[in-house]
């Protein structure tokens, strides 16, 4: 098949033929039909994720159709079309019987603790705990976009953030996960504030419902003016972008006893990024996590799809090439992204 490698850290990916993958007894391969460009992925390529195995396959949300299935899977046939989320769980552990499959202890990540979906094939782990079916009406580009950024955003923002109708919800970074919370939270009745250096995405960000907007290049002072646009500050705020500024400047956002979910990845050279706690104890801030989404947990995200409630569909702002993702990824850390680019292996 053919594929996206690269050798080594942050030097330039290319795209060449390797071996096809197999199935595991409890997995299966799927034939990528789509697959997303995620920030993630440009992460694991700079050397951020201490799980990469070089050479490497970067991709983790995709969505394509089973092409052959392990011994002991039951659920699943070639054929079927499927979507998974990024963390693949093993089904077995504590958190698992808890319910808590996105923070698997013995999870599995395509795309980082194996190779992943930058390619025309891709083995996935555990298929009848973590497949998820694709419904006949969505192309495979929707859904690939589902798998990591938009299933992300629908739990930081109803589950971990718990937004409610008539809230003020803030939003730092718009990009792919970033729209999809701005998308999410206006369906369910939020004021949304959207922040982000980008004119472009910020113009995204108010077609998808925002109520207002904060260009973080024209302004000294993010969250003052998140708290000045909103009379008092957000009662949600999301850092959807991953950097200790906007990390900062989400929980400043915040009213009191506001809520904040980090949800963009912070690498940084020892492993710590500062926060304003000081100001989470006089206001009694909750400083919250949130991992990605279960499979269990997809069902009612894709009713609200379906009911045309959550369009994921209009995120997806331009389809490429295998041969054109190793320059798309390299540019991953100088141009801001504007919604979800998705790769068709098969172009």
């Amino acid at each position: 098949m053919r594929a996206v490698v690269f050798e080594k850290f942050g030097e330039p990916a290319e795209v060449r033929e390797v071996p096809d993958p197999e199935p595991a007894g409890h997995g299966v391969v799927v034939r990528v039909e789509a697959t997303g460009l995620c920030r993630s992925d440009w992460h694991g390529w700079m050397g951020h994720d201490p799980d990469i195995t070089l050479p490497h396959v970067p991709g983790h949300e995709l969505a394509g159709v089973v092409e052959a299935v392990g011994a002991r899977v039951t659920g699943w046939r070639p054929g079927d079309r499927v979507t998974v989320p990024f963390v693949c769980a093993c089904g077995s552990c504590p958190s698992c019987a808890a319910g808590d499959q996105q923070v698997c202890e013995r999870q599995t990540q395509p795309g980082f603790h194996h190779w992943g979906s930058f390619a025309q094939y891709v083995a996935l782990d555990h298929a009848d705990v973590n497949l998820v079916a694709v419904p006949d009406s969505m192309d495979c580009g929707t859904a690939a976009a589902l798998g990591c950024r938009f299933a992300t955003a629908f739990r930081a923002v109803v589950r971990q953030g718990r937004v409610a109708a008539g809230e003020w919800v803030a939003v730092h970074g718009c990009g792919g996960v970033g729209l999809s919370a701005v998308m999410i939270a206006a369906a369910a009745g939020a004021r949304v504030i959207a922040v982000d250096v980008s004119p472009g995405a910020l113009e995204l960000a108010r077609t998808f419902g925002a109520a207002g907007t904060v260009d973080a290049a024209a302004v000294p002072d993010t969250a003052a003016a998140v708290r000045e646009l909103t009379g008092g500050g957000a009662h949600l705020s999301l850092d959807a972008l991953g950097s200790p500024v906007t990390c900062a400047a989400s929980v400043g956002s915040l009213r009191r006893r506001g809520r904040h979910v980090q949800v963009g990845l912070l690498p940084s050279a020892d492993g710590t990024t500062p926060v304003p706690l000081a100001r989470a104890i006089a206001l009694e801030l909750e400083i919250l996590g949130s991992h990605g989404m279960a499979a269990h947990a997809y069902p009612g995200m894709l009713e609200l799809v379906g009911s045309g409630a959550l369009r994921p569909d209009l995120l997806v702002t331009r389809t490429i090439a295998l041969d054109e993702v190793p320059a798309a990824l390299a540019a991953m850390g100088t141009v801001p992204g504007a919604g979800v680019t998705v790769i068709e292996p098969w172009r």
